[in-house]
């Protein structure tokens, strides 16, 4: 049983609680969600625990995978709320973004240690509904500009404007927090 499996063969497999099938959904995509993971956690074991977590959910819930967008993507969205459900349990370290690409450039901004998840979350309910719907696709469930044009029926162009929209969006109603937080405090 060396030779790939599609993804249904592996999905149905995880239904039918094959543990060889669950191995081999495992470590096809544990790289990458070790990965994500690595980018929040203070260490490799803190991302170890948050991904096997993960992977626990996926095979709970595998069964309501209905192969609507990508297996990747929905396993990145239970991973990531894993993710979410560790760092809401561990207060001390609820100051880690969901943008990736914030963290990589790696920008001062003080009001980001004070934010908690669900102020984070509370702004991108404030945007647009299209440009949250593009940005929770893209930042939260791991689809590509690609994927996100099919399933909303737009073009590539219109989905990274609207991703474009969200952080330039966010990034503003993080400065007005930080605003708020030095003239309240």
């Amino acid at each position: 049983m060396d030779q790939p499996l599609s993804e249904r063969d592996l999905v149905e497999g995880c239904v039918r609680n094959d543990r060889i099938y669950q191995e081999r959904l495992y470590r096809r995509f544990f790289p990458t969600m070790m990965q994500m993971c690595m980018r929040y956690a203070s260490d490799r074991d803190e991302a170890m625990l948050i991904v096997n977590n993960g992977f626990l959910r996926v095979f709970k819930k595998i069964d309501t995978f209905a192969f609507k967008g990508s297996l990747e993507g929905w396993i990145r969205r239970l991973v990531f709320h894993s993710l979410s459900d560790y760092f809401k349990s561990q207060p001390k370290n609820v100051h880690f973004l969901l943008w990736e690409e914030w963290d990589s450039r790696k920008e001062d901004n003080p009001a980001l240690p004070n934010l908690y998840l669900e102020d984070l979350m509370g702004m991108v309910d404030q945007l647009p509904p299209a440009t949250k719907d593009v940005f929770y696709l893209y930042a939260i469930d791991g689809y590509t500009h690609a994927e996100i044009a099919e399933h909303l029926g737009m073009s590539e162009g219109t989905s990274k404007w609207h991703l474009h929209a969200a952080r330039k969006r966010l990034k503003e109603l993080i400065a007005q927090q930080n605003m708020n937080q030095f003239y309240v405090g």
